[in-house]
Parts: C-alpha cells; sequence; structure tokens
C-alpha cells in the first residue's frame, strides 16, 4: 500500500497561515476511494515502525526536539490517536503530559507557564493533551475561569483573547528559533458523531468513566467553541508551527494522518546518529583490541553462554 495516500490527505489537513482560514472548508470525515479501514491499519503499522525509527535518531542526535499539542472536542480520540500512533517509542525519548483543570499554584502563574515546565528536552518528543490553547477556548467561553486567574483588572479587556494569541503565537516562534519542531492537531469532529460517542460511553459499562456531565453540558457551546478554534488556528498557523485540521470523525483515519505529520516533521530536521570523531574512533579500535587479546573465546550471540538464565 503506496505511503503517498497518507501524503495526500495530511497535506490536505495542514495549515501553515491562517489569514483565510475557515473550520468549515476542512471536513470531520474524508472521502476517499482509495483507503479503506484495512489498508489504513496497514498504513499506520509501517508508518509508527518508521516513527520509532526516527525517534531513535533524534534522541542519539540530541539536538532538535519535537514539540506536539493534541486539541479537540471531548470524545475526539485524543487519548487514542496517542496510544496507538507513539505506542513504538522509546519512553526514554517520549513524555506525553495531560493537562486537566489548573489548581490553586498554577492559577497564580502566566497562563502558559504550567506547558513551558513541561516542554520537551533536545532529543526528545514531548506530546501535550490539551495545551495553552485551551486558554483561548475553554477560558473564553467561561468568564468564571478568568477570574479565578486573579489577574490584575487593567488587563483583562475585551482584547484579552487577541492578545493572548499573539503571545502564543510570539512564543511558538521563539520555540522554532531554538530548534524545536512545533506541531498542533486539531481533531476536527462532527455534533453527530461525538453523540453517538457518548451514547456508547453510557451504554457500555466499562466506559462508563470516561463521561462526565459536563461533557454533555459542553455540547450546549458547539458552535461558540468552533468559533474560537477558528480564531486560534488563524492567529497561530505559521509554516514554523503548522496546524492540523484532522477528520476525526474515523478513528482509523485520525491516526494514519497524525502518524504521516510526525513522520514528515522528523524527515524534514533528518536526524542522524551522530559520527565519530578521529579520537573517538582511535578510542574504539584500542577498545576492541583490548578486548579481542582477552584470553578465552568470544561466544557468538545467541549461544547459550550468552543467554540469561
Amino acid at each position: 500500500m503506496p505511503r503517498d495516500i497518507a501524503q495526500r490527505l495530511t497535506a490536505a489537513c495542514r495549515v501553515e497561515h491562517g489569514k483565510d482560514f475557515r473550520l468549515a472548508d476542512h471536513p470531520t470525515r474524508h472521502k476517499t476511494d482509495d483507503l479503506n479501514r484495512g489498508d489504513a491499519k496497514k498504513l499506520l503499522q509501517e508508518g509508527v515502525a518508521r516513527l520509532s525509527e526516527l525517534q531513535d535518531r533524534l534522541y542519539a542526535q540530541d539536538r532538535h526536539a519535537v514539540f506536539v499539542m493534541f486539541q479537540a472536542m471531548d470524545a475526539a480520540g485524543k487519548d487514542g490517536a496517542i496510544k496507538h500512533v507513539f505506542t513504538g517509542l522509546n519512553p526514554q525519548g517520549c513524555q506525553v503530559h495531560a493537562f486537566k483543570a489548573p489548581g490553586p499554584v498554577e492559577l497564580d502563574m502566566d497562563f502558559m507557564r504550567r506547558h513551558v515546565l513541561r516542554l520537551p528536552s533536545r532529543g526528545m518528543i514531548g506530546i501535550h493533551n490539551r495545551s495553552w490553547y485551551e486558554e483561548v477556548l475553554v477560558v473564553r467561553l467561561h468568564p468564571s475561569i478568568l477570574e479565578r486567574q486573579k489577574l490584575p483588572p487593567e488587563v483583562v479587556s475585551p482584547e484579552i483573547w487577541d492578545q493572548r494569541l499573539e503571545d502564543i503565537a510570539a512564543y511558538e516562534r521563539y520555540l522554532a528559533r531554538q530548534g524545536m519542531v512545533v506541531l498542533k492537531f486539531f481533531l476536527h469532529l462532527s455534533p453527530e458523531e461525538q453523540r453517538s460517542r457518548f451514547l456508547d460511553r453510557i451504554r457500555e459499562p466499562e466506559k462508563n468513566w470516561k463521561l462526565e456531565p459536563s461533557d454533555i453540558a459542553e455540547r450546549r457551546h458547539w458552535t461558540a467553541y468552533q468559533e474560537a478554534y477558528e480564531a486560534a488556528i488563524r492567529a497561530t498557523a505559521a509554516p514554523h508551527a503548522p496546524w492540523y485540521v484532522v477528520p476525526a470523525d474515523q478513528k482509523w483515519m485520525t491516526r494514519l494522518i497524525v502518524v504521516e505529520a510526525m513522520i514528515e516533521a522528523l524527515e524534514g530536521i533528518d536526524p542522524h546518529y551522530p559520527k565519530m570523531t578521529e579520537a573517538g574512533l582511535k578510542a574504539m579500535a584500542e577498545a576492541r583490541q583490548a578486548l579481542e587479546a582477552e584470553t578465552g573465546p568470544v561466544p557468538e550471540r545467541g549461544s547459550p553462554e550468552t543467554r540469561v538464565p
């Protein structure tokens, strides 16, 4: 199954320039005759293997970092995408942070700090399940949350949302200038599909824990959320920090697009294993001579002598 199908789908989701962005131009379900669920599953498996290889190089090279943000309405599949796409990565080089409502200590901080404190170091992939964009989404729709942030009154004005978006865009530009790859995924779900998934969570006892009363209440703000997402993407989409508006009504399609976007981003920086210096090569040669000079034969790998009992 050719990878170019996934590449075409991913390209259609990528938003680099937000000026004329309209969420209505992006479907929640892709219609394609040359890809089915079985084909997508195979491509996903191949993609996860390729992503694992690239992560190993990223970690070894220790130059760039990759920062991934997931945003979505409830039940859009963020947890599932993270689980299926990043399942093959080495945990030493990957960190996932899921952000809930801020506590008292975090409410005394500036609005981006709790996310900044958990940014990935060089060589790492950092994944934020919800991000600083919550501050221009849920906070924008619920003024009581903004009140709990105890901001001085002179900085709270109708312009605060545009100002926060301006600050986010500037900080993401700063991160890119420090060698960090910034990727933002909005899993674009339809209200009909969300309703169906909520009903599944009610009908299946093992899924009951996933549904909160507040999830149903937030559906009443659906249109306002879509407008807030559109404003956020329009203000912050950039070539160095693109958004991917991913159709989320089909989970298999969502996961395929996310893994392909990750692969393309890592292939773009082309990480390599470090090359040995002359001094390093000399030290390796000396170490080899010392090991080979030891008495007794060296057992072959896989032989009984090398197996752990």
